[in-house]
């Protein structure tokens, strides 16, 4: 079957000079990619990350969660007092 395609000239380029390498005509190359594409299983469905939590009271008063030393530290001062 015959076809025509458009392609940006720098595309273009690319592919004559990986079909010469291969030593095989535009028209080969463009069809064996597109034979190895299509055969290509399809990727399998990555189910959705659930991001699973437990109820409580909260974050600690005076705790500030973007600096996690913080709550080592007031860990320690209870502990070690």
């Amino acid at each position: 079957m015959r076809m025509t395609i458009s392609m940006e000239g720098r595309l273009a380029a690319s592919v004559r000079r990986e079909a010469a390498a291969r030593d095989l005509s535009v028209s080969a190359f463009i069809a064996q990619v597109l034979d190895d594409f299509l055969k290509r299983p399809e990727p399998a469905q990555v189910r959705p990350f659930r991001l699973i939590t437990v109820s409580g009271e909260g974050p600690r008063a005076g705790i500030d969660l973007d600096r996690p030393r913080a709550l080592e530290s007031r860990d320690d001062e209870e502990r070690y007092r």
